[in-house]
């Protein structure tokens, strides 16, 4: 899983991305996610909206990605790659997902689960370094 700063940083498509997209890869939802409104109340096969800027498909809605971070306030001072508290109960989650509305499918939004929750809505993605 990837920290929750490079998630984001690839869900806004990278330095590669030529807009700063509400969602990942378009300012309308419906164009890049599933989320309450258009997914019939289930989860739907990945690629099957446009990706973004870096070809990632799902970055916004569908379900909602586990991190690394620990859930918590951000700093009060700006940081490089923040890896947020190093203690703490929940998770971060990033991206939304088919029960929510559009706007938890921001690439800015982060929300809390705690890690023994086993929900369908939840889900993760495979990264390499």
């Amino acid at each position: 899983m990837p920290l929750g700063a490079k998630w984001e940083f690839a869900a806004r498509g990278g330095i590669v991305c030529r807009g700063n997209f509400v969602f990942s890869g378009s300012n309308t939802a419906t164009d890049v996610a599933w989320y309450g409104g258009n997914s019939g109340g289930r989860t739907h096969e990945v690629g099957t909206r446009q990706p973004n800027a870096l070809g990632l498909y799902d970055m916004s809605g569908n379900v909602w990605e586990w991190v690394w971070d620990r859930f918590g306030a951000y700093p009060s001072v700006d940081e490089n790659d923040p890896t947020g508290p190093a203690a703490g109960g929940s998770r971060v989650s990033r991206g939304g997902c088919w029960g929510f509305t559009p706007a938890y499918a921001r690439s800015a939004i982060r929300f809390a689960f705690e890690p023994g929750n086993r929900l369908t809505v939840l889900g993760f993605r495979v990264v390499r370094s």
